[in-house]
């Protein structure tokens, strides 16, 4: 059978290690492009040279021509650049929007039939911005966003009632950035509500926490931003993808009338198969919640306005 093939676009953290990790799960043959001469061809041959040891058969090749990318089945999209201390994640806006931009173009020129996975930030906008460049129906365009948040709001709680992270699901809606609105009551372990284990303070300190957990990396790295759970979550969206698994995951989707929102990406949660976003899943909020998502779909349009 032959093997599925996976373009991960940018060779810096976030993108190399999402491409180490979906070779190592043997899920696709990779392709990793980059601008700069060298870093994707460097960083992919020693890859290949830990098969061996890892016992994976997928291969993964380095490049900085999108010739190579042709016959894509999915591209993750992460170039641009990242936060460094102090700066939001809509401060990359106007850079990142022309990086993304041309990517795109590149990209579905090479691989018309590709499902494209926008991880550069602003997420909500960037994606956005792809799937107008790109052409496509809107179900093979979405972005990464709620699947890192809600593994984000699933550590914390499971930190806080000191459990298995395994038993938790978590999950966060809207765009992500500050106003992003994690969701208790859909917020469970093993099935458990998280509002019958936990009091309001500490579910609040732990909504503010995730709210603000991209920043507390940067803070601590000082030079870049995470890149460990952001890979792995986009690698969760490819291996729904490829697999065909109906998974249902928080993932930044076009909406079309869905809670009151119309032709905006923003974080909900989806089933995901090979066709890209089967369904996007309504859930039913509380007055504070439709308030809270409201708030942050209109952050989300505030920036979209701006590119």
């Amino acid at each position: 059978m032959k093997k599925a093939k996976v373009t991960v676009v940018g060779a810096g953290n976030v993108g190399a290690t999402a491409a180490q990790r979906i070779v190592e799960k043997q899920l696709a043959d990779v392709v990793l492009i980059d601008i700069v001469d060298g870093l994707p061809q460097g960083k992919a041959l020693d890859m290949m040279q830990s098969a061996a040891t890892e016992g994976f058969d997928t291969s993964i090749i380095g490049t900085n021509n999108y010739a190579d990318t042709a016959g894509s089945d999915v591209v993750v999209i992460t170039a641009g650049i990242a936060r460094k201390p102090g700066m939001s994640r809509d401060d990359l806006l106007n850079t990142n929007a022309k990086i993304v931009g041309s990517v795109t173009e590149q990209i579905v020129a090479q691989s018309p039939d590709a499902i494209i996975i926008v991880v550069s930030n602003p997420l909500d906008v960037m994606t956005q911005l792809a799937w107008q460049k790109s052409g496509l129906d809107a179900n093979r365009v979405f972005g990464m966003a709620g699947v890192l948040d809600s593994s984000r709001y699933a550590c914390f709680i499971a930190e806080a009632l000191n459990c298995s992270i395994k038993d938790v699901r978590a999950m966060v809606l809207g765009g992500h950035g500050d106003t992003m609105v994690p969701v208790p009551q859909y917020s469970t372990v093993n099935g458990i509500a998280i509002t019958e284990l936990l009091d309001a303070k500490t579910i609040g300190a732990i909504n503010d926490r995730t709210r603000h957990g991209g920043a507390e990396i940067v803070k601590y790295l000082k030079t870049g931003s995470a890149f460990y759970a952001p890979s792995a979550s986009s690698v969760a969206m490819v291996e729904a993808v490829l697999l065909d698994s109906g998974r249902v995951l928080p993932c930044c989707a076009l909406l079309q009338g869905q809670y009151g929102v119309d032709n905006l990406y923003c974080g909900v949660p989806v089933e995901l198969g090979r066709e890209g976003v089967r369904r996007v899943i309504e859930l039913d909020l509380n007055q504070s919640e439709l308030v809270a998502l409201q708030e942050s779909v209109s952050a989300v349009k505030e920036l979209a306005s701006q590119v």
